[in-house]
């Protein structure tokens, strides 16, 4: 009785009539098939027997027999196909040059090895001889059974025995040359592999290099699988340039890449940062039209890596922001989408003010191309960048389009748009740009925010510096009527600006009613009230006001008397201006650059030039420097009145002071 047993790897259906191959299954377990001689072996393919009635399984689909015609294909041996068409039994062709069978006993032997037991024993030998007493009775072993063994030892870290075990298996077959070579394995490229597969695993690179060069002189070439291992052990060694030459290298000797080839190859791309690199390799994989299967997993790794990439540059302390707009419109080029969820993420990597490109850019991705429902979260992220990068019409745009695509802006959308408008109202205050920061408020109220009392002051202090009295009457009306209750700081710049335009009689009356709804004036409140009563020339009113303010524990300081001082001088009241700098003096309050020219000028104007002669000298013995202004009044009072002054004792005239232009 002659047997032979065989592993089936898959079948196909034809069509009996058009020969067309039908939709076929691989087995997922592993069947055996035994036969006896050329006797018909029983086969059961569904729930019909061909055959004998004792059947064996091989878990096959169910399908009728009739009109069809059944191949199987048996990778284990090639000696026989078995061909099952619709007559009663199946008819086997044998291969004319395999025809040495084992006995029976042998067979079941060989198909009953157990890999790991046998691995595990091998882990353990240590010579070449205690390799050939673990595996002589075993008899001889096919060429799957050493590949896998060395496979097993490689997941085992027994690197050092799968690499006896291939030497053994060399020195064996050098030792039977002469007798009966064929019976001895020679290791082959499944071999090799599975070696390069466990150095690789166990990160010995040196090990790796020796096996490509066993195989190089044993004359076997390297497959794809080879190449797919090198270039992987490539990239654990950071030598990614290398495995992207290995690439090119299996091109050029007519190797088809795999798709764990363009997977490895991608991972290349992405450990050297080049997402360029792997959008232009997407691109070749999808001109080859790539089986439909892989393709998409392919596109899903690519668009990984690109926004991996985008991630770490964004996060970086250099400016990439440039580098991540040309990767998009790469990726755009190439088809390559990103979700609405990695979006988002990329915006909150931008933190800094010149990431506002990228930060736009991403999210009008997000809203013209329909990816989904944007973060409420991540559109606040988006104005505060614009915000910080001065973008301030850019972070009102984002505003908009909650207000009227959603979602509905909350507290914190509010709060962070009113900052901006508040450091925009901020600098129209500083500049005293009016007229701009009206527009502001009025922007700030038709876009349904509700400014602060800050807000209104900013716009009250613009109006009031730029002497704009009626304007800042105005604001201050509506700033009551809008239900905002105005505060010290809105009193002081109203009577400034009130101050401006000579209306002392509004002016205090504003002072009477802040004092009888409770608002405590502050300095600058007492300052501008005291400048005012000056200027009416009510100094005993002025005196009530500085005494009421030490009273109220609200010292006067330089700034005060020099407000008084100024009125003086404007007003043609030089003398009297004098004398408020001696009560400034003797109150022990220093003067300053500002108090001794306010002084000269009022001197000079009342006829006193002699007095304001002293009074330069002695600013320059104190150390300051006065302006041009004040050393051209002291020289024309002196021509105009006919006083003769050493004038060169007032030194070189000072440069003129420029304005700064708004």
């Amino acid at each position: 009785m002659q047997a032979l047993v065989v592993r089936i790897d898959s079948w196909k259906v034809y069509q009996s009539e058009s020969g067309q191959v039908c939709p076929s299954n691989s087995f997922s377990r592993r069947g055996f098939l035994e036969k006896s001689g050329l006797s018909a072996t029983s086969v059961l393919f569904g729930s019909r027997t061909v055959g004998s009635a004792h059947s064996l399984n091989l878990f096959s689909p169910q399908i009728s027999l009739p009109g069809f015609r059944f191949q199987i294909s048996c990778s284990q041996r090639k000696d026989s196909i078995c061909t099952i068409s619709e007559q009663d039994s199946p008819s086997w062709n044998r291969v004319p040059e395999l025809t040495q069978y084992e006995d029976d006993d042998k067979c079941m032997r060989r198909a009953r090895v157990d890999v790991n037991e046998l691995a595990q024993r091998l882990q353990t030998a240590q010579s070449a001889d205690e390799f050939e007493e673990i595996l002589k009775e075993k008899d001889e072993l096919p060429v799957r059974v050493y590949s896998d063994l060395i496979k097993v030892l490689g997941k085992n870290n027994g690197l050092d025995s799968a690499i006896s075990l291939v030497d053994w298996l060399r020195k064996r077959r050098a030792s039977h040359e002469d007798v009966s070579s064929s019976s001895c394995v020679l290791p082959d490229i499944f071999i090799y592999n599975n070696l390069l597969g466990a150095a690789k695993e166990a990160e010995k690179y040196d090990v790796v290099e020796k096996v490509i060069s066993d195989m190089s002189l044993a004359g076997i070439d390297p497959n794809v699988v080879t190449y797919n291992i090198l270039m992987s052990s490539y990239i654990q060694k950071g030598r990614e340039l290398e495995a992207l030459d290995l690439f090119k290298e299996m091109g050029d000797k007519g190797l088809s890449p795999s798709p764990i080839s363009y997977f490895t190859v991608l991972f290349a791309h992405r450990r050297l940062e080049d997402a360029f690199g792997a959008v232009k390799l997407f691109l070749e994989i999808r001109d080859k039209c790539y089986e439909e299967s892989e393709f998409p997993k392919l596109e899903n790794f690519t668009t990984r890596i690109c926004y991996q990439v985008m991630r770490e540059w964004m996060t970086r302390g250099e400016n990439l922001s440039t580098k991540v707009l040309k990767l998009l419109i790469e990726m755009d080029k190439a088809g390559i989408e990103l979700g609405c969820a990695e979006y988002e993420r990329l915006i909150w990597t931008c933190r800094h003010e010149e990431h506002y490109t990228v930060c736009k850019e991403l999210y009008v991705r997000i809203r013209e191309r329909n990816l989904g429902t944007i973060s409420l979260s991540v559109c606040n992220h988006v104005i505060w960048v614009m915000g910080k990068a001065k973008k301030w019409w850019a972070a009102l745009e984002i505003y908009e389009d909650l207000s009227d695509k959603g979602p509905k802006p909350n507290k914190m959308s509010h709060e962070l748009l009113v900052s901006h408008f508040r450091v925009l109202l901020g600098a129209a205050r500083r500049r005293g740009i009016w007229k701009w920061a009206i527009r502001l408020l009025d922007k700030m109220e038709e876009k349904g925010l509700k400014p602060g009392s800050k807000e209104w002051n900013d716009v009250l202090i613009s109006c009031s510096k730029a002497s704009e009295t009626s304007a800042a009457i105005t604001i201050f009306k509506r700033m009551v009527r809008k239900g905002q209750k105005p505060n010290v700081v809105s009193y002081g710049a109203l009577l400034s600006a009130l101050e401006k335009g000579r209306l002392f009689d509004e002016a205090v009356q504003v002072w009477k009613h802040m004092v009888k709804v409770g608002v405590k004036p502050n300095l600058h409140a007492y300052t501008i009230m005291a400048s005012i009563l000056c200027s009416q020339g009510e100094f005993d009113a002025v005196n009530h006001i500085i005494h009421e303010m030490t009273r109220c524990g609200v010292s006067p300081t330089a700034v005060t008397f020099n407000a008084v001082i100024s009125a003086c001088a404007r007003n043609g009241m030089g003398t009297a201006g004098y004398q408020w700098f001696q009560e400034m003096k003797a109150k022990n309050i220093s003067p300053n650059e500002v108090t001794y020219e306010m002084v000269i000028l009022g001197l000079a104007n009342d006829g006193k030039p002699r007095m304001a002669h002293e009074l330069y000298l002695r600013a320059r013995n104190e150390g300051m420097v006065l302006s041009a202004k004040a050393y051209d009044a002291v020289v024309g009072s002196s021509r105009v009145h006919g006083v003769t002054v050493d004038h060169l004792t007032l030194g070189v005239r000072p440069p003129e002071k420029h304005k700064r232009k708004i």
